[in-house]
């Protein structure tokens, strides 16, 4: 009934409408309306009320709610189930909790801020509120938990897919897990798994994305290295249409890989990788070195030319030295 409500007050576009006429049209008393427009209200909708006049349904502001998002969802399994939070520590937290209860696979956390988002190496993760998608998918793949860090991979091949769709920005994969605009991130990817020793349980991929966020909002200490959609394209960016692209295209590269394996996504991340063919210096546990990224093996690994050598880089920080100036 809720739903009901809220296509009326949308099919109006935010005229008023008598509380006694979706009375009448949906077949419920009065105070029955009265009961869901407060729950409305509670979930995040901008209706006001009027005494003599009814219900008007204000702007949405392009706020992540369930039910918006399920309105112009295509995939099939990604988001049939949501959990929405107006703020939380982190998606992915909330995500491991509810893979642990045993929710379907393809269930999505999706958050309006993050007080504690994280990325890889410990790293937090700058998440203000209503201007970037902190979302989380949880899968339940049958593979090897020794693929499981190919999923960082796949999830950055479908949203840089994704972005490049809908703002036309034009981004690029920086290995393993981030996607740069005009060489500043964009979008950090954190891949969490628990596992037994031949099965996995269930992946996390959790995905920071800096939608409409502006300079000006960025803290000091980021201000030189990170950008939003909204700067590197010049606009603002609709976060559902986004949102619900990302999902659709994780699905379509998903699928396959848990009948073909990780072939083509590994394909897709070179065609779209801006590592390749990069001067790099690596930053890893226990030493450091310099040298030209040639390409990634069958586990996902960084192969790494050196003067001493071929280097495979399954962990560290790796950065792209710059362009030196003509």
């Amino acid at each position: 009934m809720r739903s009901a409500i809220l296509e009326v007050l949308k099919h109006n576009s935010g005229q008023y409408v008598s509380g006694e006429d979706i009375s009448h049209t949906l077949k419920v008393s009065r105070t029955a309306v009265w009961k869901h427009i407060r729950g409305l209200k509670e979930d995040g909708y901008d209706i006001e009320a009027h005494p003599r006049l009814g219900y008007a349904l204000r702007h949405n502001t392009d706020r992540l709610l369930p039910a918006e998002i399920k309105a112009q969802l295509t995939s099939r399994i990604l988001g049939r189930e949501i959990h929405y939070f107006s703020e939380t520590d982190s998606t992915n937290n909330e995500a491991k909790k509810l893979a642990a209860d045993g929710c379907p696979e393809g269930t999505v956390v999706v958050a309006e801020a993050q007080v504690s988002g994280r990325g890889r190496l410990a790293r937090g993760w700058f998440s203000p509120y209503g201007k970037g998608i902190w979302l989380s998918v949880v899968l339940r793949p049958p593979f090897s938990p020794m693929e499981a860090a190919k999923c960082t991979l796949m999830a950055a091949v479908a949203v840089n897919r994704a972005i490049n769709a809908v703002t036309g920005a034009g981004c690029g994969i920086k290995w393993p897990n981030d996607i740069l605009c005009n060489g500043r991130k964009v979008v950090g990817i954190l891949t969490e798994m628990s596992a037994e020793m031949d099965a996995i349980n269930h992946i996390i991929i959790g995905m920071g994305i800096n939608v409409n966020i502006e300079p000006f909002d960025f803290p000091a200490e980021l201000a030189a290295t990170a950008t939003s959609l909204a700067i590197a394209s010049g606009h603002q960016v609709s976060r559902l249409k986004l949102l619900t692209t990302i999902l659709a295209e994780l699905e379509n590269v998903y699928i396959p890989v848990k009948t073909s394996g990780f072939g083509s996504v590994l394909e897709d991340w070179k065609s779209q990788s801006i590592t390749l063919g990069q001067l790099v210096d690596v930053r890893g546990f226990d030493r450091s070195f310099t040298g030209v990224a040639i390409n990634i093996d069958v586990d996902g690994a960084l192969l790494i030319e050196t003067a001493q050598g071929l280097e495979r880089v399954l962990a560290g920080d790796v950065s792209i030295r710059p362009a030196a100036p003509n």
